[in-house]
């Protein structure tokens, strides 16, 4: 993982750091490429954004720095943060000066004054965070580690340069930012540093529902996302953000059977589907697919534990959660509404005979997300019965099987009805009613059951039938399509 200043140089050869260099040399000023940026180059990892900090005016070098670029390139300044950034091509630079921080306590926001570059990397997250390059030409890629962060990246440990309480109280973010990079760099968090993020975990009620969602999505997009909601569990945090996922934590016996322990069967949930796809809602799905047991549980002396319906009362739960979370409230939220309420049909398809009228129906109403939602159930699987995992898996490819055949034949995915509401009223001289709605479910229900096909002459001809049976009229005319 060591690198020497020769090699560290070959990672900056891109003609921003030049630039950045010569003006910064011209200007009088020290700079560095500090942070993240940094870190992976050791790591071996892409980055295109690029943090650089400088003992003096971070706005002064950025406006240098574009005007040398020309009119490709974009500056915004925030001269409230006393920051600037660079976009060109492909890569983005935030420009900062060094400086020195304290925090009042009921604020995340920092007072801020002028400072040297060891007053910046005091102030930085972690050690692994803090390494800085030098950009300047007689020292250019010479490596700054005043708190030997490349150790503790070797070592794979998340730690903080200065005192951890300090360094969280005055930014509780960064107890999130800490789970957040363990999560996504497979590291562990340092015991000292970890005890205090369980010692200042009330602090997170001063941050924002949106920078904590966003480090939960980040985590979330991990290849095993299943750690950074373990940490969050341990560290006592996640009761205080996401109460409904920590009550599934847990096991109750009685007369000498228990149930599975929730949280952790849907940890393992999410990482299997995290293993077999990149869709972030269908991520949340799984975290969410069990949200519903601990109120629908109950105890039957017969059978033991049930949690009947726990899908149904799930899915009434995602609105409020997504809601408190700060999570999007449009279609993503709907996609992982429906998930949840039918995650549980494929399973029992599985389970049972397989039925073409089964088959119809799940295709309906999962239409274009039966895919995800067949992922969903097979990740659902997690027993450490072999034979059972065994048996579940390969009665799902004869449901897969069949959902195939159905839709060839078919084609009941996002099914539209032939007959409109507007032309049932028509056909019997109704107003909107709720006679109108049963008539078109009976249609639809007609068309899943393969009692009939979905075409018009099929329909017109069910629909004489049922108004004979049921002594209604017809009093419009015929239907064309």
């Amino acid at each position: 993982m060591k690198l020497n200043k020769a090699e560290l140089i070959n990672h900056l050869q891109d003609d921003i750091f030049g630039i950045i260099s010569e003006e910064a040399d011209r200007l009088n000023l020290e700079c560095y490429v500090i942070g993240g940026y940094v870190r992976d180059i050791f790591l071996k990892r892409d980055s295109k954004d690029i943090d650089v900090v400088t003992v003096g005016s971070g706005i002064d070098l950025a406006s240098a720095v574009a005007a040398r670029l020309g009119k490709k390139a974009f500056l915004s300044v925030f001269k409230n943060f006393g920051t600037a950034q660079v976009k060109h091509k492909d890569v983005e630079v935030e420009f900062v000066g060094a400086r020195r921080e304290s925090y009042n306590r009921d604020s995340r926001k920092p007072i801020v004054e002028d400072g040297t570059l060891n007053d910046d990397q005091n102030r930085r997250d972690f050690t692994i965070n803090a390494l800085a390059i030098c950009l300047n030409k007689d020292r250019f890629g010479e490596l700054v580690d005043p708190f030997d962060g490349l150790a503790d990246m070797k070592k794979g440990i998340i730690k903080t340069p200065l005192d951890p309480d300090i360094t969280f109280s005055d930014d509780p973010l960064r107890m999130m930012r800490a789970i957040r990079f363990a999560t996504q760099l497979g590291f562990t968090i340092e015991e000292e540093t970890f005890k205090a993020i369980e010692r200042n975990r009330e602090r997170i009620n001063i941050i924002s529902g949106e920078r904590v969602i966003d480090e939960i999505n980040k985590m979330m997009n991990s290849k095993r996302p299943s750690t950074g909601f373990i940490l969050l569990e341990k560290s006592k945090l996640l009761e205080i953000i996401f109460p409904e996922l920590q009550a599934l934590k847990g096991i109750e016996s009685k007369e000498g059977r228990g149930h599975k322990d929730n949280f952790f069967h849907t940890m393992a949930v999410l990482d299997n589907v995290a293993e077999a796809s990149d869709n972030l809602w269908l991520r949340w799905s799984a975290v969410m697919h069990d949200i519903g047991k601990p109120a629908t549980k109950r105890y039957d002396k017969k059978i033991g534990w049930t949690f009947h319906n726990h899908n149904f009362i799930g899915e009434k739960m995602v609105p409020g959660i997504f809601r408190r979370l700060k999570l999007p409230l449009d279609t993503k939220m709907k996609y992982v509404q429906k998930l949840v309420g039918l995650h549980m049909r494929p399973i029992v398809l599985a389970e049972e005979e397989v039925t073409d009228s089964a088959i119809r129906r799940l295709l309906f109403d999962a239409g274009d997300d039966i895919e995800e939602l067949m992922i969903l159930c097979e990740a659902d699987i997690t027993s450490k019965n072999k034979e059972k995992v065994k048996r579940y898996i390969s009665n799902f490819k004869v449901v897969r099987q069949k959902l195939h055949e159905i839709e060839e034949k078919d084609r009941i995915r996002n099914m539209q009805p032939v007959v409109t509401g507007e032309e049932i009223m028509k056909m019997f001289n109704l107003p909107p009613s709720r006679e109108v709605g049963e008539i078109k479910a009976a249609l639809k229900d007609a068309v899943l059951d393969g009692v009939i096909s979905n075409n018009t002459e099929e329909a017109i001809n069910f629909l004489k039938n049922y108004a004979s049976e049921r002594g209604l009229v017809i009093h419009g005319q015929e239907i064309t399509k």
